[in-house]
């Protein structure tokens, strides 16, 4: 592994800049991650961001990334997996010491399965999100950030206890404009999904034409949120050519201008101190 942050690709490439290696769907290809990953290069992936959201299963993140030089790592606790413990926190603490780490997070709310933000299990959320922006700040790493249902709260945790020189990246992007602006006022970036190019993705759309071009970032959030039109079927990092194919046509730039701002974009961002 690198140390110094990924690689700059000699010529434009595109990066997964979110996925998740250790929980892809390999019954087709024998188990064989190392296919996956092949077939994903023939697409022009050049880079994989393996995004740690389990504390248990960090090992298997850090795993990963230790056995492939174009594959790197980050580690947090994912909204919906927050238990609240302090042991938790020591996993996410020690894995944050490896070389292939480049960020914090998976983090972040998710108020969808709630009824209310008053919910006891709402306040672990924040209390996890909250350390986990005060993590980032101190050690000046991006922070890989989850909201659904919650965008109020997500960037009121932001603005008090973010970074504005590491800031982070709201993946999985599905929110509005509003939002999206604030996000990047606070320095945050932008990551588009295969929600794009769902039918109903009309305002997701309309967003994607007006972040700017050196705010956006391309993932497959893989294995989930294939795009069209493999939705139904176990989402892979070479998707995300798809993925950039669709966010390219409605910017109206060539696959190649969009891969080559892209892959800079992620190399700004994600970059060890």
């Amino acid at each position: 592994m690198i140390l110094g942050g990924p690689p700059r690709p000699l010529s434009p490439m595109l990066i997964d800049s979110h996925c998740h290696l250790d929980k892809l769907d390999l019954s087709a290809r024998a188990g064989s991650l190392a296919s996956a990953l092949v077939d994903a290069r023939a697409e022009g992936v050049g880079g994989f961001l393996c995004v740690g959201a389990e504390p248990a299963e960090l090992g298997d993140v850090l795993a990963i990334a230790d056995a492939h030089d174009d594959v790197w790592a980050s580690a947090g606790i994912h909204p919906l997996a927050v238990d609240g413990s302090s042991r938790q926190r020591e996993q996410v603490l020690a894995a944050l010491e490896h070389a292939a780490v480049l960020a914090v997070g998976e983090t972040g709310l998710d108020l969808f399965k709630l009824e209310a933000a008053r919910d006891p299990d709402f306040d672990t959320q924040i209390y996890s999100f909250e350390w986990h922006l005060r993590i980032a700040s101190e050690r000046n790493l991006p922070v890989i950030v989850h909201t659904r249902a919650a965008r109020e709260e997500t960037l009121a945790c932001i603005r008090s206890y973010g970074s504005t020189s590491s800031a982070g990246v709201l993946h999985c992007f599905a929110e509005d404009w509003a939002t999206a602006e604030a996000a990047m006022d606070m320095g945050y970036y932008i990551s588009i999904s295969g929600i794009v190019t769902f039918r109903s993705a009309d305002e997701l759309r309309g967003v994607v034409r007006r972040v700017p071009s050196d705010r956006l970032l391309v993932e497959t959030d893989a294995p989930w949120l294939s795009p069209a039109p493999y939705r139904g079927k176990p989402n892979e990092p070479m998707r995300v050519r798809r993925v950039a194919e669709c966010v390219a046509e409605v910017r109206g730039v060539t696959l190649e201008a969009l891969a080559e701002q892209t892959t800079d974009n992620f190399l700004r961002l994600f970059k060890r101190p």
